[in-house]
């Protein structure tokens, strides 16, 4: 047996994080440390006292890409990054400086909380269907972005939903 780097270490903890998510469409996981010190984790839930997903379904909502396609997101949940940004603050705990280690590369809102709560590095085990934005907005922000595995992450019922009318769109 090898003994993982600090990376391998947090990453895999990940996976064991998001076994305690409550929507099956994207079970992720995120640990947030500093100094090779947990500080907190998250995993995609319902905010506390509101239905989960596994009790109650999911609240669907279709929202269009920029490129056209329409994709099925599910509303009832939190991000597992979003959560472990929470109990930070519902716990005075500061993130300043830390590493964010996730699932799969954060999605846009995840990208502005972690920007905006200082966090200076993120890694991702997989890539993100909708990440440019994050990218090019951690680039701007002198986030280090670093993704383990260069594929792009799947779950449950990921595919896009048909043409049609929409939740939510863009704007122009």
């Amino acid at each position: 047996m090898t003994r993982p780097s600090w990376d391998e270490y947090f990453i895999e903890m990940t996976d064991t994080v998001a076994k305690r998510a409550t929507c099956d469409r994207g079970r992720s996981g995120s640990v947030i440390v500093r100094e090779n010190r947990i500080l907190t984790t998250g995993y995609v839930g319902s905010p506390p006292g509101l239905p989960h997903c596994d009790e109650v379904g999911h609240l669907m909502k279709q929202v269009m890409d920029e490129d056209g396609k329409v994709r099925s997101h599910c509303m009832r949940t939190i991000h597992a990054e979003q959560n472990a940004i929470c109990q930070a603050a519902r716990h005075g705990i500061s993130l300043a400086g830390a590493t964010l280690y996730c699932t799969m590369e954060p999605c846009r809102v995840c990208a502005m909380l972690i920007i905006s709560v200082g966090i200076r590095r993120v890694v991702a085990k997989r890539r993100y269907h909708a990440a440019q934005e994050t990218r090019e907005m951690f680039a701007q922000a002198g986030i280090q972005l670093d993704v383990i595995e260069d594929v792009l992450e799947s779950y449950e019922n990921q595919a896009p939903m048909p043409q049609g009318v929409l939740s939510a769109t863009p704007k122009s």
